[in-house]
């Protein structure tokens, strides 16, 4: 089993990770105005031999009666789009208009250096997060030797065992993975020292 995670906009049409996706899938779950707001993209998803599944919509029939409400759907996602960005246009150029200065005053001059305070704060949340990796190295290496090898089922069985993921709360794929990397990481540099 695959998993492709994309962060695109709904609005856009150019999707290279949700293509990957439709070659190797026999169905696709989403939320409708998450995976497209663009009612060609919908109509070619529909087309294709992968069946959708929208989390938003559960019960959407399946065939021609699903196909056209799906279309509608899209239809009216990809309006309030639409909608959306006149709104900003139209607010931004009338706080413009009333003299409201828009963005940074200083532009981009503002950013310049403000990351390097930040080193010492940066360095410390890495060792932590290392400590708490070298802490969970035990539990991952017997789920591991358990036969509990992929990311997704890792994060199901330490959300099952009540361990909290690094912020609290529980484990996602993405934290999993992290986490993963940073104890390949740190067994390579124990082999190299």
């Amino acid at each position: 089993m695959a998993e492709y995670v994309e962060t695109e906009s709904g609005k856009r049409a150019d999707r290279p990770k949700l293509a990957a996706a439709l070659s190797h899938a026999k169905a696709i779950s989403a939320k409708l105005d998450r995976l497209t707001r663009n009612v060609d993209l919908l109509r070619s998803l529909v087309a294709s031999d992968v069946d959708l599944v929208f989390c938003d919509l559960p019960s959407v029939p399946p065939g021609p009666m699903g196909k056209f409400l799906l279309t509608q759907m899209a239809a009216v996602a990809e309006l309030e789009a639409g909608l959306i960005g006149e709104r900003t246009k139209k607010a931004l150029a009338a706080a413009k208009a009333r003299g409201v200065k828009l963005g940074n005053p200083n532009g981009a001059r503002a950013l310049r250096g403000k990351q390097t305070g930040n080193a010492e704060a940066v360095a410390c949340i890495k060792q932590k997060a290392a400590r708490r990796a070298q802490d969970l190295h035990g539990i991952i290496e017997g789920l591991k030797r358990s036969g509990i090898t992929s990311i997704r089922a890792l994060a199901d069985e330490l959300n099952r065992q009540g361990i909290s993921a690094p912020r609290g709360g529980q484990w996602h794929p993405t934290a999993v993975a992290r986490l993963l990397s940073r104890l390949s990481q740190s067994s390579t540099t124990q082999r190299s020292l």
